[in-house]
């Protein structure tokens, strides 16, 4: 009897993959890479984690005043108590002092661009403008001081009139994150005499600092309305 002999079945020794590849450069889950297969170009457009931060802590600022405006509007709306009064009159000089601030710190910020951009000898140090910057931050800080003193002097304190609660409230919790961005701006300037200053370091602080601006004049013209 004849036995028929089968030839065994050729096994391809190449590899397989084991995921299907895109045309795109992303692999899957693990590997994500652009098209053009640069790597740089991923870490380039991801934003550094501090600036992510300082949105965040903008953001959650922004809707703690938001809920105090809310708080005043409703208390003033519901008393028969609510008193008004003049607001004291160095708060108004206290904000061109803190836009004086804004500007020195920009003017400082574009500076440290070019000294760090290699025109050393065409841009003076700008230490000098960080350092106007932080006084003028101090000087606002000592007005809204005064500013309490003014209204102790009317017989306005805290528990006085909800109205004035309201404005030693509004007006500290402001002062706190000034205090805040002060403290920002003597890490900046420590940083920048060792030579260790990043330009992304001072563009976030800058940020908070314009930031506490534009949340001064809008307090401001809130306790000038409703006060």
């Amino acid at each position: 009897m004849a036995t028929t002999i089968h030839e065994p079945p050729k096994i391809d020794d190449r590899r397989v993959p084991s995921r299907p590849m895109s045309s795109s450069g992303n692999g899957g889950w693990r590997d994500l890479v652009p098209a053009s297969g640069d790597l740089r170009a991923v870490r380039d457009y991801s934003p550094p984690p501090a600036s992510t931060g300082i949105w965040v802590g903008v953001a959650a600022i922004s809707m703690t005043f938001a809920a105090l405006t809310s708080a005043l509007i409703v208390r003033k709306g519901s008393s028969m108590d609510w008193r008004h009064f003049e607001l004291p009159s160095i708060l108004y000089l206290n904000t061109a002092v803190l836009l004086a601030s804004s500007v020195t710190l920009e003017v400082a910020r574009r500076r440290v661009a070019a000294f760090m951009g290699g025109l050393r000898t065409q841009v003076a140090h700008p230490a000098r403008w960080l350092y106007m910057s932080l006084g003028l931050g101090l000087l606002f800080v000592a007005g809204q001081y005064m500013a309490w003193q003014q209204l102790s002097g009317q017989g306005l304190y805290l528990a006085t009139n909800p109205s004035s609660s309201f404005f030693y409230v509004l007006t500290a919790a402001h002062a706190l994150h000034v205090l805040g961005g002060l403290g920002g701006l003597t890490l900046a300037i420590h940083r920048l005499r060792k030579s260790a200053l990043k330009r992304s370091t001072l563009d976030i602080v800058s940020r908070y600092w314009h930031f506490m601006d534009v949340l001064w004049i809008y307090l401001l013209l809130l306790l000038w309305t409703k006060l």
